[in-house]
């Protein structure tokens, strides 16, 4: 019994120097990426309507300028057809009237002529021209409307409003030119900034959802550091788009877009930043 207690001591000895003297799992390393601060929301770039032939209207006076924020509704920019739909509009508005006029006159002889027609005092034929006239001014009158219709909506397209709030990004047409593919302005909603991270194709699988991320300036565009989290790791692996400043970095690397969701109180510091380039370290 004393050998067997022994050989039971010993070997629970053994067993316990083995998890002592066994490795600790490797923690995971953290994955640095480098990446740009962007809004959270799509930045839109408005465009001028163009006419039926196609054309854009020149620009006659812009109301903002870049990093100016603005409100859903805000005026950005004037056309150069508004004098002329202005006077359309106007043209079209006096014809109404006068329709209505013609048309209240008419209304008051054709019910005359029905009297008449029914004591026998005028012909047949005479109150179905009258009836025929009335009808004509009822459609006259009826397209009118129409066109007024479509003449102020062609009226709202002689100005640029925005169609959400946000900050003028970029300017991309001045006062005097007609606007081309790049459209008039960008907009982008910067009081939900983000960043939109490139982590290598060989390191995306150590990220994840939810994952703490420390953001600092490569060039020094803003002090200390930016906390956030991932929020959406996108699909599709891409071309890098974002280039170190090392001229020996791989420019044709595969990345992965990973966006992460800023604090708060830090997207608020670096809303005027939008395009900046970041070093990301995602922390396990």
């Amino acid at each position: 019994m004393a050998f067997k207690a022994g050989w039971l001591g010993q070997s629970a000895a053994k067993r316990e120097a083995e998890v002592r003297a066994k490795p600790a799992p490797a923690r995971p390393e953290a994955v640095a990426a480098l990446g740009r601060l962007e809004p959270a929301g799509d930045i839109r770039v408005l465009a001028a309507p163009t006419s039926g032939m196609g054309a854009t209207p020149r620009i006659t006076a812009m109301e903002v300028v870049e990093g100016q924020r603005v409100l859903p509704g805000q005026l950005l920019a004037r056309f150069d057809t508004a004098p002329t739909q202005l006077a359309q509009r106007n043209l079209l508005r006096a014809r109404i009237a006068n329709l209505r006029r013609r048309l209240d006159v008419e209304s008051r002889e054709l019910a005359r002529y029905r009297q008449l027609t029914k004591v026998g005092a005028i012909a047949a034929d005479e109150l179905d021209r009258r009836e025929q006239d009335h009808l004509l001014l009822q459609g006259q009158l009826q397209e009118a409307q129409a066109e007024l219709v479509k003449e102020e909506a062609d009226l709202d397209n002689t100005e640029l409003r925005s169609p959400m709030a946000g900050t003028v990004l970029r300017i991309n047409a001045r006062v005097g030119e007609r606007p081309g593919d790049k459209g008039i302005l960008e907009l982008g909603a910067s009081d939900r900034m983000e960043a939109v991270v490139e982590v290598y194709e060989s390191d995306i699988a150590r990220v994840m959802p939810g994952m703490a991320v420390r953001l600092t300036s490569e060039n020094g565009g803003f002090t200390g550091t930016l906390a956030g989290r991932v929020s959406r790791i996108s699909p599709q692996v891409r071309q890098r788009q974002v280039l170190s400043t090392d001229p020996t970095g791989d420019a044709d690397a595969r990345i992965v877009e990973v966006r992460v969701q800023l604090d708060p109180a830090d997207a608020q510091r670096v809303r005027q930043l939008t395009g900046l380039k970041v070093i990301a370290r995602l922390a396990p």
